[in-house]
């Protein structure tokens, strides 16, 4: 597959001039799934390793869209080793028929700045400044801190928001290639547990709405892991 953009640093460059220190790019998958959670990844540089981290990107690294599942897999590893810190937020089927999917993006992506933090051992004592840059036109993550559902994240993150920001910026890019093969696999691993899951063909369709997807759903009702506030026929 030809890949006709390398993303790069300067939007987490221009948070470290503005004097954050912790840069977090965040990127969702799974919003527009018939079943199974939504996901969102987050891959954390501290601002004194850019340069580092730029002259060390894995090969290949590019918006998670772009890449065949081949090379999402095989960049797995690489990128768990190559960023500061990452962690994968999720909000189940349930939370999501409960809280609409807006406000659990938010959840997923707080769960997993928390995780992030935890890794790294950041605590709430001024020091370390978090700036946030999330994929997409809209900050679900500040309209989400502070809820009843929210984690109690040690430093909430300044967000800023790039539309296409998985094709341009690097540690949106990660976030999404993480955030991708974890849920792929949950996916895969779901459905060959139960022939009660087996039969919506998740392996395949991963939980979107394929006609096969579908098809199942008429034939045999939702299951647990389905949306049920959601058209799924």
């Amino acid at each position: 597959m030809s890949i006709t953009a390398t993303p790069t640093f300067a939007l987490e460059r221009g948070l470290a001039e503005d004097g954050y220190s912790l840069i977090v790019g965040f990127d969702e998958v799974g919003r527009g799934s018939l079943a199974g959670p939504v996901m969102v990844g987050a891959a954390a540089f501290f601002a004194q390793h850019l340069d580092s981290a730029e002259a060390t990107m894995p090969h290949y690294l590019a918006d998670s869209k772009m890449l065949t599942e081949h090379r999402r897999d095989a960049l797995f590893e690489p990128l768990q080793t190559w960023v500061d810190a990452y962690s994968i937020g999720s909000a189940s089927n349930t939370e999501i028929d409960d809280w609409g999917i807006s406000h659990a993006l938010g959840i997923a992506a707080l769960r997993a700045l928390d995780g992030v933090e935890q890794a790294l051992g950041i605590e709430a004592t001024g020091v370390v400044r978090v700036g946030a840059i999330l994929d997409g036109p809209n900050d679900y993550i500040t309209k989400a801190l502070g809820t009843f559902e929210a984690p109690a994240v040690p430093v909430p993150a300044h967000v800023i928001t790039q539309v296409k920001g998985d094709q341009h910026c690097a540690s949106i890019a990660a976030a999404a290639v993480l955030a991708k093969v974890t849920r792929d696999r949950l996916m895969v691993k779901l459905a060959e547990s139960s022939p009660e899951y087996a039969r919506y063909e998740w392996a395949h369709n991963k939980g979107y709405g394929s006609k096969a997807h579908r098809a199942a759903i008429a034939e045999y009702g939702p299951s647990d892991l389905h949306r049920l506030t959601w058209h799924l026929t």
